[in-house]
């Protein structure tokens, strides 16, 4: 039962952090969207750097939730 929790727990955290980068990463879009003709085009170059970035950063932790629930069904 303590492993279940713990998992629970840890499940809970990842998705916390999932939020906040899904969060960012919507962020970094409406910047680069509304700063198209005033953002010079180097910070242009990083916030799509950004965005690929977070896209990454998502999918991996998408993938450690995933991970984290087949545990949970196997108990």
């Amino acid at each position: 039962m303590r492993q279940l929790d713990g998992l629970k727990e840890q499940l809970a955290y990842l998705r916390l952090w999932l939020g906040i980068l899904v969060v960012a990463a919507i962020s970094l879009v409406g910047w680069i969207i509304s700063a198209v003709e005033s953002a010079p085009p180097r910070l242009w170059l990083l916030g799509i750097i950004g965005i690929m970035f977070l896209g990454f950063a998502v999918l991996l932790l998408h993938q450690q939730i995933e991970r984290g629930i087949e545990q949970i069904r196997s108990l």
